[in-house]
């Protein structure tokens, strides 16, 4: 039987690939790291694992604790899903004080979903005018803060980093002479004038932009380095973690953590001798690059830049928290 609601509004991205990888089992404790709509959650669950779900958005940990109680919680028996209203960063924290020693396997689905997209008041999106905001957890700071706040200098920075925005430093003068910004549309505007946007280009400037101030309001790569090290110390021996990026920046920094967390190093030359790694692999080596086919990129437009990446855990012991993971 199936545990999912009646009407679950969306389908996760690579959600057969990303199954095949974790390999879930009955009796199997598995961390859905990135909650939202359920769509991981669901197939974990009709697997016959229990899942201990996380999601720093309240609407989604809403929207969790109204699936039927009878598909939560069996009756007389351990409840099948846990949902935690916190970071994924925070799972191994989390894990300790629900008495978990270790997990059989951990998914995320990094970046913004579906769901919070389609909701123009949550305003991470200029395809509808919405307010400025972005903020996953819908507290602290928000992207009108940001960018009404910060000097030009900051925000031309976050264009750069976060947002691989080469004329970084023109857009951030814009956003400081138009100011104060209230709304997505006067954002995209601003962006879209700064860059000289034609109506009908094949992508819209704004994208760049838009992601870049996502990602610094909510901290999300400083989180998916603190996720991918929670993940390493509890995960138990064979237990698999599979990642799920959707642009560049998350990907380097999973690819990178993977190589060596499984003891690969780079080959060397005569300019850099071979590099030998300090510990015993923790990772075996990792996957290849996942990507969806053609037929679900056809389906769902926003799968095209997805990538699915995965490995399974060895028995050596967690390496110390890294300082060094990829900037």
């Amino acid at each position: 039987m199936s545990v999912s609601p009646a009407s679950a509004p969306h389908i996760p991205v690579l959600l057969d690939e990303v199954v095949a990888a974790l390999a879930p089992a009955p009796g199997q404790v598995i961390v859905d790291g990135t909650f939202g709509a359920g769509g991981y959650t669901r197939r974990i669950l009709d697997a016959g694992a229990t899942v201990h779900a996380f999601d720093r958005d309240p609407d989604a940990i809403a929207a969790g604790r109204l699936w039927p109680q009878t598909q939560v919680t069996a009756q007389g028996a351990a409840p099948t899903l846990v949902l935690h209203p916190r970071r994924f960063s925070e799972m191994a924290e989390a894990m300790a004080e629900a008495g978990v020693a270790s997990v059989d396997g951990v998914v995320l689905d990094i970046g913004v979903s579906s769901m919070q997209l389609d909701q123009r008041e949550r305003g991470f999106a200029f395809s509808s005018d919405g307010p400025l905001d972005m903020r996953m957890s819908q507290d602290g700071m928000s992207a009108a803060d940001f960018l009404n706040e910060a000097d030009e200098a900051a925000i031309a920075d976050v264009l750069y980093v976060y947002g691989e925005e080469r004329q970084s430093r023109r857009v951030a003068r814009a956003v400081v002479a138009a100011r104060p910004l209230t709304t997505t549309g006067q954002f995209a505007a601003v962006v879209r004038k700064a860059l000289g946007y034609r109506p009908g280009a094949p992508k819209d400037p704004a994208t760049r932009s838009f992601q870049a101030v996502r990602i610094h309001v909510n901290g999300e790569l400083d989180e998916l380095r603190a996720a991918l090290d929670a993940a390493e110390r509890i995960l138990a021996p064979g237990g698999r973690l599979a990642v799920v990026s959707f642009h560049s920046l998350e990907d380097r920094i999973v690819k990178q953590f993977l190589r060596e967390a499984s003891g690969e190093t780079p080959a060397g030359s005569r300019h850099l001798p071979q590099q030998v790694a300090a510990f015993a692999a923790v990772f075996e080596k990792p996957s290849k690059a996942i990507r969806p086919g053609a037929e679900e990129e056809a389906r769902n437009p926003r799968a095209r830049s997805a990538t699915l990446r995965w490995a399974v855990r060895t028995a050596a012991p967690a390496r110390a928290l890294s300082g060094s993971l990829p900037a």
